[in-house]
């Protein structure tokens, strides 16, 4: 008996939902969503209304919002919101040439989980998809640099007498220092830099279920409900000052 294509059957598979003006993308998105076995097409929009009818008639919960910016009549940050509002399961992967901080944290705080550019976009983008619903958070690491030395510098900008580009340990007491263990802080040191749950096990020796508990236990203590959020608050508390 195979039981290796056993498991493989019961496997939760994800519905998909792309949103991309671009023909060649969406078509480029597709054939990888349908080579999956983890993954399954669930169609696409082609602009920010279209978008916003398909959820608002979809009878098949979206698992994975694959979502554009920048769209003819809009953008797509309306689209993550009202995806995140409609189905709170549902998780937001933005792919877009825009890199600037300004859009990043947008759609971070609109419920985007990842945030990948288009530059730096996989061959495969469903292996990413599958690593995002097994807990990873992928993020370009040209954006994640770029976001977090915009935090180093408006939290730099708000200590008094703070030198331009400080690190923003200057502006954490104490208690926000011993906030989380060594291992947690490796851990989280590693998911800024846009490791997967899996590459941060091999690379530390570690199970990914011991990796699990280490990301549960910062997301209590940071408050948070998302990788993304961690690096973010640990970056504002001067937690993060390193990040590769």
């Amino acid at each position: 008996m195979n039981t290796e294509a056993q498991d493989d059957a019961t496997l939760r598979r994800w519905g998909v939902l792309v949103v991309e003006d671009d023909s060649r993308a969406r078509a480029f998105f597709e054939a990888s969503v349908q080579r999956s076995p983890r993954l399954f097409w669930l169609g696409s929009a082609g602009t920010v209304q279209e978008a916003l009818g398909w959820l608002s008639r979809t009878t098949t919960i979206p698992d994975v919002l694959l979502v554009d910016l920048g769209m003819p009549d809009g953008t797509g940050l309306d689209v993550i919101r009202d995806a995140v509002a409609r189905f709170p399961g549902c998780e937001p992967l933005v792919v877009s040439v825009f890199g600037d901080e300004e859009n990043v944290l947008a759609s971070i705080e609109a419920g985007a989980v990842g945030y990948i550019h288009k530059d730096a976009a996989p061959e495969d983008i469903a292996q990413t998809i599958v690593e995002m619903k097994a807990g990873a958070s992928p993020i370009s690491p040209m954006i994640a640099r770029r976001v977090l030395a915009k935090y180093r510098s408006l939290q730099s900008a708000a200590v008094p007498g703070a030198p331009p580009g400080a690190a923003p340990e200057a502006a954490a007491d104490e208690s926000d220092r011993g906030l989380l263990s060594a291992r947690e802080h490796e851990v989280l040191t590693l998911i800024a830099r846009g490791f997967s749950y899996a590459e941060i096990a091999r690379l530390k020796g570690l199970s990914v279920h011991t990796v699990q508990t280490h990301i549960k236990n910062l997301y209590g203590k940071l408050a948070v409900h998302s990788k993304s959020e961690a690096v973010f608050e640990a970056t504002r508390l001067g937690l993060l000052s390193h990040p590769g």
